[in-house]
């Protein structure tokens, strides 16, 4: 069964969208600090990050990357197949094992329309924890794995783009440069 975001989202009532931050706002750059509130604001948060993420069609989405600089990120990797089931909402994550290795295209809802082929973990096994403050673990591998990656990497400051070689980054040059003269031009702009 194929789930459409469409109806997903409409099923949920009124979907609220979260301004995504465009590289280079500093937001993306900044660590986050840990959660210690665990409170309905944060319930709220988690479920506007949700469907943020499905307005924009990611497969993840961190704090960060709405302007919060906060240990927080949401995944959905199979959300054709599963729907809501496949959302997991990861606070202060922590990489707890990563095994093997796997080289695939990444791209970054900040950082609109650029892929690149970056090297990660192909097995993650993460402890965080959920929205009451709950400990779990996941494992994941594949995208899932790349996802908790990529997601976690917001949280300490990182962006994808940190991992390409020179070569790739000469590649999508013409792409960054027009980000940061966007950026010049209205870093206050609602993306």
């Amino acid at each position: 069964m194929t789930v459409l975001r469409e109806d997903f989202l409409a099923g949920r009532g009124n979907p609220v969208q979260l301004q995504i931050r465009h590289y280079p706002d500093p937001v993306l750059m900044r660590p986050s600090a840990p959660v210690t509130e665990f409170d309905p604001a944060l319930v709220r948060f988690v479920e506007d990050m949700f469907e943020t993420m499905y307005i924009e069609e990611g497969v993840g989405l961190a704090a960060p990357q709405v302007g919060v600089n906060k240990r927080i990120f949401v995944v959905n990797c199979a959300f054709e197949e599963k729907g809501a089931e496949a959302e997991i909402a990861l606070i202060n994550p922590v990489i707890v094992e990563a095994r093997d290795e796997q080289t695939g295209k990444e791209g970054c809802l900040s950082f609109p329309q650029i892929f690149a082929d970056v090297t990660r973990a192909n097995v993650i096994r993460i402890k965080y924890q959920d929205v009451k403050g709950n400990w779990h673990e996941a494992v994941g591998e594949g995208l899932l794995a790349r996802a908790f990656q990529h997601e976690l990497d917001h949280l300490d400051g990182k962006v994808f783009v940190d991992y390409l070689r020179p070569e790739q980054l000469q590649e999508i040059r013409p792409q960054i440069d027009e980000l940061k003269r966007e950026f010049k031009r209205n870093p206050q702009a609602v993306r």
